[in-house]
Order: C-alpha cells, then structure tokens, then sequence
C-alpha cells in the first residue's frame, strides 16, 4: 500500500467484474478513501493486497483501454 496508509481490507467495498463474477480465477478492486484502487485475489481476500495511486491506475486503465497490453493473451 502507498505509504501512510493502513486499512483494513474488510472496510474496503470490494467489487469483481460482471464478465467473472461467477468464474474462480478472478479478482476484486475495490475504491481507496484518497481515490486509489486496491486489488486483491478473490480465492484469499485475507492475503495481501496491492494499492497504486488514482494517477498509477489512470494510467493502467488507459493503457488497457488503448490496447497496450492486447499481446499479453
């Protein structure tokens, strides 16, 4: 998580895509209270999260939106 911040996951609202909802091999973002995204596993929601900035997931979601990571299939 970024620096500063300590929260708790299970006070997070934790959301899956509607293309996987139902699929186990998918994961959960839910919305940081300073704007920020979390991403977790959603087999072992008590593991570890990751955390990036509102910036750092502007940048990831226009880079999907682009196309920049269509080779990774």
């Amino acid at each position: 998580m970024p620096s500063g911040h300590s929260i708790e996951p299970d006070s997070l609202n934790w959301q899956k895509s509607s293309l996987t909802a139902n699929n186990s091999q998918c994961f959960e973002l839910a919305v940081l209270p300073d704007g920020g995204v979390a991403v977790r596993d959603s087999k072992n929601p008590s593991r570890p999260h990751l955390a990036f900035t509102a910036g750092e997931w502007a940048a990831f979601k226009g880079g999907v939106l682009k196309g920049d990571f269509d080779n990774l299939d």
